[in-house]
């Protein structure tokens, strides 16, 4: 059984991954400054990460200890996963501020509050 579950989720996952990749590969000639959050990663590993919940507690209630407990371990490395993908996308959509004015030469800086 749990080799089965496995076996579907491999594929599931290995497309998850190569999808999130090639969204990524568009973001190196992004435009400075602010940018918004892009939730479809988090919302995709987020869902992953429900589903692979939802059969380790279906294997869990139907008497199958062990696939359960393998898919809860494979629950926790993708919540794992989501946690790091909204992490990341947060640094991205809120930098850390400049130090105000004056600075050591050639580090930007921002002027003082006006």
């Amino acid at each position: 059984m749990t080799l089965i579950v496995l076996l579907i989720e491999i594929p599931i996952g290995i497309l998850l991954a190569l999808t999130l990749t090639l969204r990524g590969w568009g973001r190196a000639d992004e435009r400075a400054g602010t940018v918004p959050m892009d939730w479809v990663p988090i919302l995709w590993l987020g869902g992953f990460t429900l589903v692979v919940l939802v059969i380790a507690g279906s294997l869990l209630y139907s008497a199958h200890p062990f696939a359960g407990a393998v898919q809860l371990l494979v629950a926790a490395i993708a919540l794992t996963l989501t946690i790091t993908a909204w992490d990341k996308e947060h640094e991205r959509a809120h930098p850390p501020a400049l130090p105000t004015c004056p600075t050591r030469a050639g580090v930007p800086c921002a002027p003082p509050n006006p």
